[in-house]
């Protein structure tokens, strides 16, 4: 079945993390993803451990699944004019170099749009494409650090913490892919491309700023670490059981009222004033000391049982081995298993796509270092065998 990008070509010339991440969503929903990589060495995350019994990098296999792997040397000038010929046959360029990479080496976008004026040229870097920081160079946690997210991560008396995986690479990477499903609307209705500017750091201030800049505004309260807890709801946190760790959230009048009745506290709720979100979060300590110490003395298994039949809102803290084995998940097809020629049969996570008509795809395998060259310069572009052997002769590709 043909995905919802189906003839939408990318020619993509992000690394790491959070362009591949973007373009594997993108080639998920059915697009024609072209990576193209350094000629010797390719994409640095192939090297990056754990690295599979075949020699490559398992997370380099998650993010490139699907994709078509060409190698171009782009120091060369050949290089770049095969790059803006791959460009001028493509709907979207995704590239994740820090500002003002793409322009030296020609490849800018004001230079690439006079042959393909319908390009969407999409840049993801750490700090945009304009404003004094643009220049410089950004990982993950940088953004994490710039962003806010790591003042308010973590305990009080910890130092500031990142968030474990990647949320600033990968929510930058999704929502590159929101902006260039946007410029795909746009162009479909008006036949015009456009430059798509993506900043970490500018992505990880929205999701940071949701719950902290209110408090910032209203009473200048900034940085303020929870650890698991909520800034606005109590309880919400997580707690320790007799055999492993859970998590509860209480938002609502009513469920408060019942979580007070299943731990037999009645009296917690006779008080209509007390029942409001913000008298609660004003009694955060005493209530939250209340809910640790009735679980403590409990089972996960009890748990859950009495907050199911009370339908209030709880779960027990998973692992990834726990994830993989869970019968919902599994029921979701969340975790599945992949066929890489070198590796053999990985274990991927499923595609998060459930579209009735044109469901996501996250089976093909990820393409060893040049497996489409032929593929892409001689059917794509082109190219003679003769000139081909010469490019290679020439280690352009």
């Amino acid at each position: 079945m043909p995905g919802a990008l189906s003839g939408v070509r990318v020619a993509d010339f992000s690394r790491m993390y959070a362009g591949p991440f973007c373009s594997m969503l993108l080639r998920e929903l059915g697009a024609e993803v072209i990576k193209v990589e350094f000629r010797e060495s390719g994409d640095a995350c192939r090297t990056i451990p754990p690295i599979t019994e075949g020699g490559e990098g398992y997370t380099f296999t998650i993010l490139n699944r699907g994709k078509k792997s060409v190698t171009l040397e782009l120091k060369r000038a050949e290089g770049i004019e095969i790059a803006r010929d791959l460009i001028s046959r493509s709907d979207v360029l995704l590239e994740n170099f820090s500002a003002g990479v793409m322009d030296r080496l020609g490849l800018g976008y004001d230079e690439v749009k006079k042959n393909n004026p319908k390009l969407i040229y999409a840049s993801l870097s750490g700090f945009g494409q304009t404003g004094p920081n643009a220049g410089r160079m950004a990982f993950d946690s940088i953004a994490q650090a710039m962003g806010g997210l790591m003042s308010v991560t973590g305990f009080p008396d910890n130092p500031p913490t990142k968030c474990g995986p990647a949320i600033a690479d990968l929510g930058g990477g999704a929502f590159t892919v929101i902006s260039i499903l946007a410029a795909l609307q746009h162009r479909n209705a008006s036949g015009e491309g456009q430059r798509v500017d993506v900043s970490l750091q500018d992505c990880i201030w929205l999701l940071t700023a949701v719950e902290t800049l209110g408090a910032y505004v209203l009473s200048g309260e900034s940085g303020i670490k929870l650890g698991n807890m909520h800034p606005g709801i109590v309880p919400w946190n997580t707690y320790h059981a007799r055999d492993g760790y859970v998590v509860i959230c209480i938002v609502t009048i009513g469920q408060w009222q019942k979580m007070a009745q299943v731990m037999g506290r009645e009296d917690l709720i006779q008080d209509q004033d007390s029942l409001s979100l913000v008298s609660r979060v004003q009694r955060r300590a005493e209530l939250d000391s209340i809910v640790a110490a009735w679980v403590k003395d409990k089972t996960m298994a009890d748990l859950q049982k009495i907050m199911d039949d009370a339908m209030l809102p709880f779960a027990r803290v998973m692992d990834t081995a726990q994830i993989v084995a869970d019968p919902h998940m599994n029921s979701r097809r969340m975790t599945v298993e992949v066929e890489q020629m070198l590796s053999g049969t990985l274990k991927m996570p499923g595609t998060v796509f459930k579209l009735s008509q044109t469901p996501g795809d996250p089976f093909p395998p990820a393409p060893f270092l040049g497996e489409h060259n032929s593929e892409v310069y001689s059917e794509l572009l082109g190219y003679s065998e003769d000139r081909i052997a010469e490019l290679m002769e020439k280690e352009v590709i």
